[in-house]
């Protein structure tokens, strides 16, 4: 059974979007879905991803919270940098952060929340010194960046998946 779906969760979960996309559940739906399904997710099992799971499945809760949250204050933030432009004070830049997480799934979460968030973008992760390097739109202090990144985000998501 592995050989077919080594991911049945995933396989479920792809085949549903199929058909809440295709708006039927017609039996030609059903079995499109789960053959284009199937496909994914050999595909998703020959990338051999890193295993892990869930150390706090509950701090996904708070954080997807505390996510939304910010996502909410970064629109207003950037929508008043927008429609008020002549202001001078603003500086953007680069910035780099020095991180403790190790964990795959960490970085590309904290990487997607990164992106997520109006006003910063991810550039760049080097794993030889383990630091990230972030552009911000309104750069002020850099060292609030960095202890939000590591205090809100970094220390949640180590105790999530480390």
């Amino acid at each position: 059974m592995k050989r077919w779906w080594p991911y049945p969760l995933l396989t479920a979960a792809l085949v549903a979007m199929w058909l809440l996309l295709t708006e039927s559940v017609a039996l030609g739906s059903i079995l499109m879905g789960g053959i284009l399904a199937t496909v994914a997710v050999w595909g998703f099992a020959a990338l051999d991803p890193p295993g892990g799971g869930l150390k706090r499945p509950r701090a996904v809760f708070a954080l997807a919270a505390l996510v939304m949250a910010d996502i909410a204050r970064s629109n207003l933030a950037v929508v008043k940098i927008i429609l008020n432009p002549r202001k001078t004070e603003r500086v953007s830049g680069f910035l780099h952060i020095p991180l403790d997480m190790r964990a795959p799934y960490g970085l590309a979460t904290l990487a997607c929340i990164i992106t997520a968030t109006p006003g910063t973008i991810w550039v760049e992760y080097n794993s030889a010194n383990n630091t990230i390097l972030l552009h911000i739109l309104d750069l002020v202090d850099e060292s609030t960046w960095i202890d939000t990144i590591k205090g809100r985000y970094e220390k949640r998501l180590m105790e999530i998946f480390e």
